[in-house]
C-alpha cells in the first residue's frame, strides 16, 4: 500500500494523522464497493495503540462494515469524502487512538461478534485543502470514533469508524 500520511501534534497536545493521498474526490457519490476493495489490503494486520499498548487487528468484516455501515450511508459531501479518505491511515488512526471507554452492545445488535464486548477510542485526521493552483493551502481538522470489538478469542478487532465529523476549529494551516 503505498500511501502519504504523517503523524502532528497540535497545540491542545493531540495528534493527528494528516492524510496527503486523497483517492476518492467526488464529494457526491463514493463508490464504497472500490473503497471496500482497497481496505481489504489491511485483514490479517494489526496495529499497537500508543496510549494503552493494545493490539487492534483488521478482521475480515471491517472491509464491508466500514463501507456499507448504517453510519457510512448516513454521510454527506465533506463527511463522506473524509471517511472514504481515511483508508490509507488506518494504521495511524489505531496508533493515535486515546480515550477508550467501554460501550455495551446496543439492542443486542452484534451478538457473537463482540462476544466479550465494544470498545470505543477518538482519533482524528486531516485532509489537504489545495488552492485553485493546486498548491496546498491548510488541512481541514476531522474526528471520529472507532469502534473495537473483543472477540471470544480476546483480540480486539476494529469494527467500523463511526460519526465522522469536521472540526469546527481552526484548520491546520500550513
Amino acid at each position: 500500500m503505498d500511501k502519504n500520511v504523517s503523524i502532528v501534534t497540535d497545540l491542545d497536545g493531540s495528534k493527528i494523522a494528516l492524510i496527503s493521498d486523497i483517492r476518492f474526490q467526488s464529494r457526491r457519490g463514493i463508490d464504497w464497493n472500490e473503497v471496500e476493495q482497497y481496505l481489504k489490503e489491511y485483514i490479517g494486520k494489526y496495529f499497537e495503540i500508543a496510549e494503552t499498548s493494545e493490539k487492534i487487528y483488521i478482521g475480515s468484516d471491517f472491509p464491508d462494515e466500514f463501507s456499507h455501515s448504517k453510519d457510512t450511508k448516513g454521510l454527506k459531501g465533506a463527511n463522506m469524502k473524509a471517511k472514504a479518505n481515511i483508508t490509507p491511515a488506518i494504521g495511524e488512526l489505531i496508533q493515535i487512538a486515546t480515550n477508550k471507554a467501554e460501550y455495551p452492545d446496543f439492542n443486542s445488535k452484534h451478538g457473537a461478534k463482540a462476544k466479550f464486548g465494544w470498545y470505543r477510542y477518538n482519533t482524528k485526521f486531516g485532509i489537504p485543502v489545495y488552492n485553485e493552483n493546486g498548491v496546498l493551502n491548510r488541512y481541514n481538522i476531522f474526528s471520529t470514533r472507532m469502534l473495537v470489538r473483543c472477540d471470544v478469542d480476546g483480540k480486539l478487532y476494529l469494527y467500523d469508524l463511526v460519526r465522522t465529523k469536521k472540526e469546527t476549529s481552526k484548520p491546520l494551516e500550513q
